[in-house]
């Protein structure tokens, strides 16, 4: 075989190779597309996570309403309350200042 021959046989080959890879590669392409009936139900579950993500949102907004309306009403039962005790507390006060003055009264008769 002399060096033409050698060449031309080198660059069938190389050639060849070339196109067994390029169909190859049309061939795994062509398997691994995705199907029109695929892309119509990624676009769906695209759409279901979009609604779903919106659901979650409206519900974190409206427990942090809640939970603002939960702690104002708490703030004002604590204040009521603390109203209370301090009102309890001067009725004690109150009550004992009337305790003693009745059994000072009763003392002197």
């Amino acid at each position: 075989m002399n060096r033409t021959e050698f060449i031309t046989v080198t660059a069938i080959i190389l050639f060849a190779a070339f196109a067994l890879g390029w169909f190859a590669s049309w061939v795994v392409h062509r398997l691994t597309r995705p199907t029109r009936a695929g892309m119509t139900e990624l676009d769906h579950m695209a759409q279901q996570l979009h609604d779903a993500e919106e659901a979650r949102d409206a519900a974190i907004s409206q427990l942090e309403e809640r939970e603002a309306d939960l702690a104002s009403r708490l703030a004002g039962a604590e204040a009521e309350l603390q109203a209370a005790m301090e009102g309890l507390q001067e009725s004690r006060v109150e009550v004992e200042e009337l305790r003693d003055y009745i059994e000072r009264k009763l003392a002197r008769r």
